[in-house]
């Protein structure tokens, strides 16, 4: 079971922080869903974790099928995901994820999660959970 599916299935209860028209956020023990196409939120296998926050560089080193761990919200990060096939965006920090961002990867079946966590402790969550 990949990752990003085993975040999701830890989810506890919906959660009305982050609800904006049709975006709801749903508080999972690691990070909330903000924005997704609950058609195909399951569809995609985390294959892998990166984090970066300099696009240019993400778009050089990040891999199809990873999740992607930034501190950026804003439109450009949904181009970059969608350029290299990374299925999940993760912001840390409780970072708000701006509006037209969290539209644009609904459309482009890209799905965010938010985490109040530091992008250290998310990738350490994701490791316990594969181990």
């Amino acid at each position: 079971m990949d990752i990003l599916t085993r975040i999701i299935e830890e989810t506890e209860e919906i959660d009305e922080i982050g609800k904006t028209g049709e975006t709801e956020a749903r508080e999972t023990k690691v990070a909330k869903v903000i924005g997704v196409n609950e058609e195909r939120v399951l569809d995609e296998e985390i294959t892998g974790i990166y984090v970066c926050d300099l696009l240019s560089w993400v778009m050089s080193h990040a891999n199809k099928g990873d999740a992607w761990i930034t501190v950026q919200t804003h439109l450009n990060t949904i181009a970059v995901a969608v350029l290299l096939e990374i299925p999940c965006i993760i912001v840390p920090e409780g970072i708000k994820v701006e509006e037209a961002t969290i539209k644009k990867a609904i459309e482009e079946d890209i799905t965010i999660l938010g985490s109040k966590m530091s992008a250290y402790e998310i990738c350490w969550r994701a490791h316990e959970i594969l181990c």
